[in-house]
């Protein structure tokens, strides 16, 4: 008998050589139904995975990350299987799981269309009801070969293995592929498939070999959960904020200025200056000091701060100017080190707050960059915080109840939303961070302190730390079901160290600061991603980039409709006249479409009654009103960043 210990704790008394799977029934029959794969000591293994030691024992269903991956693995098999039937000279290459659903590349004499796309996913279906077995078996490396005669992507992979480590394979009915698994029992597990799209993929990843086709699919274990993720995929094509972009006019790109470098137009640029006009208002009102600081810096700047060390590889090359190396900043927080440390400071002075809305450059590669999402020029509202040892808990609460008023109460998102990560180091893997062991474990816990004093639920991740210290990120779930982290505060120990950076106590004596590190928007430019898609770009009345359109019936009411809008702009509201010789109707469906949050109807009637009739576009028809009515609801709207 061997013992075995679940994820509870308890320790069950099995039989030596038992399957995972066999296990699981023991455990519970609905258990062993749900299970994909186990986690044995760690590693990732089959149900039919034999236990002939004591072991640790996680049972793993569709609901884990590695119960998906195993899911949709065995689903890329089922797939290459479809395709082997249905296309049989076809050259198979890599089939993986990704992060939602899975792909495989075939090398094909001519690229699927849609009716090959319907077969294909067809096949699989009959393959799903064969409900055939999988089975795993390994081979001696020239018998692998021999089996994957005529398959030349599988013996490249073959040959690249390093000599005697196992070449693993998995068969199910007529197809055998080669891999390493997991994997689960047989095709019936899988309940509900569906073939999204079809694309060309160089083989490797290198553009100097052959293209292949590629077919990303996706599958669940019930077909609810299968419309729910076509659901939601619909939805994220309604939200993309590089659509909605387009259509409101925001933002555009351009090949002759490059990739991840967006160009504001002015619908877009309206917003982007009101939110960081917003932002820094706040700062202000909290005692922040805002500065400028140079986009370019000397290298040794960032030697001196370890991003060199550890940040390099996502910075841009150097640029030599005279005996000077050069390079364009990653971050502010060496700038604003040096700001702190240009003048001698007194523990009277602290906190101090230097904040600055700064360009920053990250070197992504052009397949990574996506919109305003993921950019190689950003603005960040960037902040650091010079505190004493005793000021870190209510600064640090401070920065947290920044973030709510922003989040909840400006921009309305609900507080369910919204969950607390303490990203911590990974003690593993030191080289990513600044070597101090005793530094990391008093930020960490003085971090973890301050989250429990202040009664926030939260949960830990190892491996999410920056390289200089750990912090708090807020992981905010989008309205596509997303986890994203946007405001965030760290805490540093490291940087004040590495700049000498000193105030004077109340002793006389020389001591060090603590950085906090805060960013509340982030960056401008993915906040903006973020918040077109949260709204499908129908922005609250403060931020629209037009907040009024009046649309008059006919030209006799344009002489009126001036006068309102002068009226208007006067009081600082965004106004546009529509005064073409076009319909009403067709005014308010273009204004509807253009998302402005509010039409003022001019005709006869409100000639007569020096009055507007209101349209929302929300709401609908609201009414008329006076135009010093309306003046007063829109400028409490504004005023108040009302969310309508």
């Amino acid at each position: 008998m061997i013992k075995v210990e679940l994820k509870d704790g308890s320790i069950l008394e099995v039989e030596q050589g038992i399957s995972i799977l066999d296990v699981a029934k023991k455990i519970s029959e609905g258990l062993a139904r749900m299970a994909m794969v186990g986690k044995v000591d760690g590693e990732v293994k089959d149900l039919r995975f034999e236990l002939n030691n004591d072991c640790k024992l996680e049972i793993l269903t569709f609901d884990s990350i590695e119960g998906k991956k195993a899911y949709w693995h065995t689903s890329s098999h089922i797939m290459a299987q479809a395709v082997m039937r249905l296309f049989p000279d076809t050259k198979f290459a890599i089939g993986p799981a990704i992060d939602e659903g899975f792909y495989y590349d075939f090398d094909v004499e001519n690229n699927f269309n849609d009716e090959d796309k319907e077969k294909i996913e067809a096949e699989m279906k009959k393959i799903i009801k064969e409900d055939l077995p999988i089975e795993r078996f390994s081979l001696p490396k020239e018998e692998a070969l021999k089996l994957m005669e005529g398959q030349p992507y599988k013996q490249e992979l073959i040959n690249d293995l390093p000599d005697g480590e196992e070449i693993s394979f998995y068969k199910q009915g007529d197809f055998t592929d080669l891999c390493a698994g997991p994997h689960l029992m047989s095709t019936g597990k899988i309940k509900a498939v569906k073939l999204l799209s079809n694309s060309g993929a160089y083989w490797r990843g290198d553009e100097h070999n052959k293209m292949l086709q590629r077919i990303y699919a996706i599958s669940f274990p019930k077909a609810s959960e299968l419309e729910e993720f076509l659901r939601l995929q619909q939805e994220a094509r309604e939200r993309d904020h590089r659509k909605i972009g387009k259509e409101l006019k925001l933002f555009m790109t351009h090949k002759l200025v490059g990739s991840g470098l967006p160009i504001y137009l002015p619908n877009g640029a309206t917003i982007r200056r009101l939110l960081e006009r917003y932002i820094q208002d706040k700062e202000l009102a909290l005692g922040y000091n805002h500065v400028y600081t140079p986009s370019l810096a000397n290298t040794e700047l960032y030697k001196i701060s370890g991003h060199w060390d550890h940040y390099k590889d996502d910075m841009f090359p150097i640029m030599k100017m005279d005996t000077e190396e050069m390079v364009l900043r990653p971050m502010n927080c060496p700038h604003h080190m040096l700001i702190y440390k240009n003048e001698l400071h007194s523990y009277k002075d602290l906190p101090i707050k230097i904040g600055e809305l700064a360009h920053d450059f990250r070197y992504e590669n052009s397949g990574a960059v996506c919109g305003l999402e993921r950019v190689r020029q950003m603005c960040q509202n960037d902040a650091h915080l010079f505190v004493t040892p005793e000021q870190i808990k209510e600064e640090v609460g401070n920065v947290l109840k920044l973030i709510v008023e922003v989040y909840q109460k400006d921009f309305g998102f609900p507080e369910s939303a919204f969950k607390y990560r303490l990203s911590l180091r990974d003690k593993n893997n030191k080289e990513k961070y600044i070597d101090n062991d005793e530094m990391w474990e008093t930020a960490e816990n003085q971090l973890r302190a301050i989250l429990k004093e202040l009664n926030i639920e939260f949960y830990e991740a190892e491996g999410e730390a920056a390289f200089y210290g750990p912090k708090i990120d807020i992981q905010i779930k989008t309205a596509l079901n997303h986890d994203i982290t946007i405001p965030t505060c760290q805490l540093d120990f490291a940087l004040p160290e590495r700049f000498d950076l000193t105030y004077v106590g109340e002793d006389g004596k020389e001591h060090r600061p603590v950085v906090i590190h805060r960013a509340i928007l982030g960056s401008s430019d993915r906040f903006m991603s973020f918040l077109i898609e949260e709204t499908k770009g129908v922005f609250p009345t403060w931020l629209a980039p037009v907040q009024v359109k009046i649309l008059p019936i006919a030209d006799a009411h344009v002489e009126y409709a001036k006068k309102v809008r002068e009226s208007l702009m006067l009081k600082g509201v965004r106004t546009k006249l529509d005064d073409r010789n076009e319909k009403i109707g067709y005014k308010i469906r273009e204004a509807q479409l253009e998302k402005v949050p509010y039409m003022l109807i001019i005709g006869n009637k409100e000639v007569e009654n020096n009055a507007v009739g209101v349209r929302s576009h929300k709401d609908g028809d609201i009414g008329a009103m006076s135009i010093s009515e309306f003046e007063d609801k829109i400028q409490y709207e504004i005023k108040n960043y009302i969310n309508n």
